[in-house]
């Protein structure tokens, strides 16, 4: 199965390091960052749930639960959770999948045969509050995520949800926005973007950030 922009998350029941897990219900009405390890006790992989840990408060202002998955047992993801936090000096303060079965990795395409057979590659979703999912990227095993871009998009889509505008290359939280092409009525102009806009080709509108 392949997850594409705009499709449900697949809801699931699988243990983890906090017991069976009901993935819809545990989500509730929050964003979701799931994103997938190749196995405990790896050195990229334990750097990634350290970062994520220390981002709970990021997180947490913007409304999002953080969720991981790996391929082992729950049992040892708590010998590995423990290693993490001493090492990265942090608290785990979130679950990971024990997808032991491989069902999770199976239902949201994470092993790539020409990667690893058995081992799920590092591919990350971000799924808003409807359960629809708004990012995926995957990274190979090798390569540890970039969690600041992570934080970025979700900036992104919760600002272009709130407002109609659209976030040019390189955005960050507080910069100009630009006017979408779809937006053409000169009153809703007005209306909608009472900063003003600039226009440095008619296609190419930029306009102040509206106010969170």
């Amino acid at each position: 199965m392949t997850i594409r922009l705009g499709d449900t998350a697949p809801d699931f029941e699988q243990d983890s390091s906090i017991g069976k897990l009901h993935f819809h219900e545990w989500a509730g009405n929050s964003w979701v960052v799931l994103f997938s390890h190749p196995a405990d006790f790896t050195p990229v992989c334990t750097t990634e749930l350290g970062l994520t840990a220390k981002l709970k408060p990021e997180f947490d202002k913007r409304n999002v639960k953080a969720i991981a998955l790996s391929v082992d047992p729950a049992e040892s993801h708590q010998s590995w959770i423990k290693d993490i936090e001493e090492t990265q000096n942090t608290v785990v303060g979130f679950p990971i999948i024990a997808d032991a079965d491989r069902k999770v990795s199976t239902l949201y395409d994470m092993i790539h045969p020409n990667a690893s057979v058995t081992a799920t590659v590092r591919t990350l979703f971000v799924i808003d509050p409807n359960k629809k999912v708004r990012l995926s990227i995957t990274y190979p095993m090798s390569t540890g995520r970039n969690f600041d871009e992570v934080l970025r998009v979700i900036d992104a889509l919760q600002l272009t949800d709130a407002h109609t505008v659209a976030t040019p290359g390189n955005w960050k939280d507080g910069d100009d926005v630009i006017i979408p092409l779809t937006v053409q009525d000169p009153e809703v102009i007005k209306q909608k973007y009472p900063k003003g806009f600039t226009a440095a080709k008619p296609y190419l509108r930029v306009t102040p950030q509206p106010n969170k």
